[in-house]
């Protein structure tokens, strides 16, 4: 995708520290994974659900 003056857009992707925590000697991921994808796939947490982003999975989820 090219901008009014001919130079690329950078592409903004997600930080490692915000998809895992770091405690000590271990690190946990904060998202799922997309259960059709598999592992290395994230799902992507909005207000009532969590998305795939590569195959459109979707799950409802019931926040109150």
């Amino acid at each position: 995708m090219a901008d009014k003056k001919g130079t690329k857009a950078k592409k903004e992707g997600k930080k490692l520290a915000q998809l895992y925590t770091i405690s000590g000697s271990s690190i946990t991921r904060k998202n799922k994974f997309c259960l059709k994808c598999g592992p290395g796939v994230f799902l992507a947490q909005h207000n009532d659900r969590v998305v795939c982003g590569k195959c459109g999975y979707m799950e409802k989820t019931s926040r109150k």
